[in-house]
């Protein structure tokens, strides 16, 4: 019967031929058209009416009591939450979960989405499965235990106060959801009475009831708010069951330490514990507080420089004060951190010695107490902190070392060049006490070596031949050559020209090397090279020309290093200019040599009479060549003397209008 009522609900009306879930989209004439018809046929109400109301709503009943429900009068609304006002206060307060789907207050026009009304006296106006409802929706997460909980469990009517019973419409409350707080006690009855405030999840979860978490309970709110280690105790230490069987968190006793700790100094101190100690640790002694209560300058011992910061049970082990302790010595407390190094001292080693209450550092063994032992302090060596020779190893540091040679403390920084005679690695042959640097090597003790530094040798820093070597390990600057040929530091900058010269072989059997054309006086000082022995004697002027002018540099060079020596040219026209003009040139070359010579440019050593057609004879051998040959060019922007052609007749020259021509003064 309940099936085929719901059927007839799901129906749309035939007399209308309207679905059910259409009244909402009515229009107001339509509807109004409907009660109309409806009050003037009573007879014909249930064909007129959407459909009959649901059981909960059935004193609604009636075209009378539409407007119990609607609103007539411009657009069409619904008045749901006038009478359902629990939910319209839920939804004001965005509370459960009619606020999680977003309607906005006071309206009711969404509440036909989920509750359909006109669909027959039993059809249900809530619908949803319980078994699969997201209970998250609703406001509250079931976590831990409430997960697994039926509904009914909290869901209770015994869980509702007096104050939501009367605004709860539902008069069975076995039948609603609404009415229940949050809060724990709603549901479980408050073991501490109320004692520990009502937030039951300051201290414990939804996992395990009997799982504390202390973290979350702020006990700094407390009375005795916990600080130092006491943070670290397990709260049954201090909250024991009291006569119900039960933890006690109200009546503890905390105003004094000896509440809960018992004396260990049994009465040896009349003062509280406060006085010298403090939770972060019952060891850590407040030192001000002992100054404050005891003081110790009044004992045998007075506490001075470090002993005033040490612990009072380094000394009164278990806290026994009454045991008289021994004092004299500074080892009837301190191990000897030596070994014994210091034992055959006439005062047996006393740490007082070296050392002093203030600090065992630095130690009180200056430069002047050294001076008494086997190895004075001296130079660099006063500037030295201890650490260097004596090196810490804590109770393993040796203080008798050995000193007899620089290399009992120093490395060999010369990779064992010095190892051998003369030296065998004494390094006070270069070195002295006032600074490693600068050596105390100087030129005479130079000329001691199997290098002598002569001519500009002389004048170069040491660093620019004693180099850091690759070939040394470790890499270290290098003192000693297997040759000491100018190559050993130099490089050839000609390419091996005179690589033959430099093989030669000198009268002491060495090479001559750089030295065939060089001296150490000077790198351009070229004594030594006889340009007589090339394939190019050095006659006349020649002899005075700069080497550049013939052996030039390339690319606008001005120093000889990248010249190629062997391609200066031989023959006078390779470097001078003809200034004839190419008239006495042949096969486009004039040949210099013909008529000049390098003594000299002038005289020519032009022969007259057996290259030209005009012999000078007589008083003509004395006469100047500028006196005859007075024609000139102009040939590449100069002017240029030919000598061709000149005139032979004698009237050219010695006409009535010419002067006879003067012979040549000492001719």
């Amino acid at each position: 019967m309940r099936r085929k009522r719901q059927e007839t609900a799901d129906r749309t009306v035939p007399e209308l031929g309207l679905h059910i879930g259409s009244l909402a989209r009515l229009s107001l004439q339509a509807f109004l058209l409907l009660c109309a018809l409806a009050l003037c046929h009573q007879t014909a109400s249930a064909q007129i009416s959407p459909g009959p109301l649901s059981r909960a709503h059935q004193s609604l009943n009636g075209p009378t009591n539409c407007a119990s429900c609607h609103k007539f009068g411009g657009q069409a609304a619904l008045k749901c939450l006038d009478c359902h006002t629990e939910i319209a206060g839920r939804l004001s307060a965005l509370r459960g979960l009619h606020a999680t789907y977003n309607i906005p207050a006071g309206s009711s026009q969404e509440c036909a989405r989920c509750h359909s009304e006109h669909n027959g006296e039993d059809f249900p106006l809530v619908k949803w499965d319980p078994r699969t409802f997201n209970h998250k929706e609703a406001g509250y997460i079931l976590e831990g235990k409430h997960a697994g909980l039926e509904c009914s469990k909290c869901h209770n009517p015994s869980h509702i106060s007096a104050q939501e019973r009367q605004a709860i419409k539902e008069k069975n409350l076995s039948r609603t959801y609404l009415g229940l707080s949050t809060a724990c006690a709603t549901c479980h009855e408050d073991q501490h009475k109320g004692r520990l405030g009502a937030k039951c999840e300051s201290c414990h979860n939804f996992v395990d009831w009997k799982q504390i978490s202390v973290a979350q309970f702020d006990h700094s709110k407390t009375r005795y708010p916990l600080t130092g280690l006491h943070a670290l105790v397990q709260c049954a230490k201090c909250h024991t069951n009291g006569a119900d069987g039960k933890p006690q968190y109200v009546g503890i006793p905390f105003n004094q330490c000896s509440d809960c700790h018992k004396d260990p100094h049994r009465g040896s101190f009349p003062q509280g514990c406060q006085t010298c100690h403090s939770t972060s640790g019952w060891k850590k002694v407040s030192l001000q507080g002992v100054n404050e209560h005891f003081d110790h300058s009044k004992t045998k011992f007075p506490l001075l420089g470090k002993h005033v910061s040490v612990d009072c049970a380094q000394c009164h082990a278990s806290g026994d004060f009454k045991k008289p302790l021994p004092f004299q010595k500074c080892m009837d407390c301190h191990k000897d951190a030596h070994n014994g190094q210091f034992a055959k001292r006439t005062d047996g080693g006393e740490c007082a010695s070296c050392h002093n209450v203030q600090g065992w550092k630095p130690s009180l063994f200056t430069v002047k107490e050294h001076a008494a032992t086997a190895y004075p302090l001296q130079g660099g060596h006063t500037r030295l902190e201890c650490a260097k020779c004596h090196v810490p190893k804590g109770k393993d540091t040796l203080f008798k070392v050995k000193f007899e040679r620089c290399t009992d403390c120093h490395s060999d920084r010369h990779s064992n060049q010095f190892a051998t005679a003369p030296y065998f690695n004494a390094c006070d042959r270069c070195h002295n006490l006032e600074s490693y640097k600068p050596s105390t090597f100087t030129l005479a003790k130079h000329k001691e070596t199997h290098f002598v530094l002569t001519g500009g040798h002389v004048a170069v820093p040491c660093a620019e031949c004693h180099k850091e070597s690759e070939e040394l390990r470790p890499k270290s600057v290098i003192y000693h050559w297997k040759n000491l040929n100018c190559a050993s530091c130099h490089t050839d900058p000609h390419k091996g020209q005179f690589k033959e010269r430099m093989l030669q072989v000198r009268s002491d059997g060495s090479t001559a090397g750089c030295e065939a054309c060089h001296s150490t006086r000077s790198w351009t000082e070229l004594s030594a090279f006889d340009h007589s022995k090339t394939k190019f004697g050095l006659l006349g002027a020649h002899r005075a020309t700069a080497c550049k002018d013939c052996h030039k540099p390339p690319n606008l060079e001005t120093r000889l290093m990248n010249v190629d020596f062997k391609a200066a040219p031989t023959v006078c026209e390779d470097c001078h200019e003809d200034i004839h003009g190419k008239q006495f040139a042949t096969a486009d070359v004039t040949r210099c040599a013909e008529c000049h010579n390098s003594a000299r440019w002038k005289p020519s050593l032009f022969d007259h009479e057996k290259r030209t057609t005009f012999p000078l004879r007589g008083a003509h051998q004395n006469v100047r060549c500028a006196q005859c040959h007075k024609l000139t060019k102009v040939v590449a922007t100069k002017t240029v003397l030919f000598y061709k052609p000149t005139p032979k007749d004698c009237a050219a020259c010695h006409g009535p209008t010419n002067p006879v021509p003067r012979a040549k003064s000492g001719s």
